[in-house]
């Protein structure tokens, strides 16, 4: 399960920029994920409160901001919206799709103390 490791990354960071940021506690983490990022949902959640327990995450709630996938057509030229890797253009058919968004994970926001 690769969210697992995914949720000990973000934990990881939290901790290193508390210092930082001059923070003590993490009472809420907005993570933005891409449509095609591949992260299963679900198991983000499960996997986020079994990480973050004894840590200075331990109880915050997880926020998801869902992103979806973008593609630009480089035959029409138009910017369409993808549910998938290798889908074909709604407008003309063609598999040849170039991501511009949708594909990333990131803490958007933080709620501390």
């Amino acid at each position: 399960m690769h969210e697992m490791s995914l949720c000990e990354s973000i934990l990881q960071t939290l901790e290193q920029q508390a210092p930082i940021q001059q923070y003590r506690k993490v009472k809420a983490v907005w993570l933005e994920i891409g449509a095609l990022a591949g992260v299963e949902i679900e198991a983000l959640r499960f996997s986020f409160d079994l990480v973050v327990r004894g840590s200075l995450a331990e109880g915050a709630g997880l926020e998801i901001v869902t992103v979806p996938g973008m593609a630009w057509c480089l035959p029409c030229g138009r910017t369409v919206e993808v549910q998938q890797f290798y889908d074909e253009c709604p407008f003309c058919g063609s598999h040849q799709l170039q991501v511009t968004d949708g594909h990333q994970m990131r803490i958007k926001e933080l709620e501390v103390e």
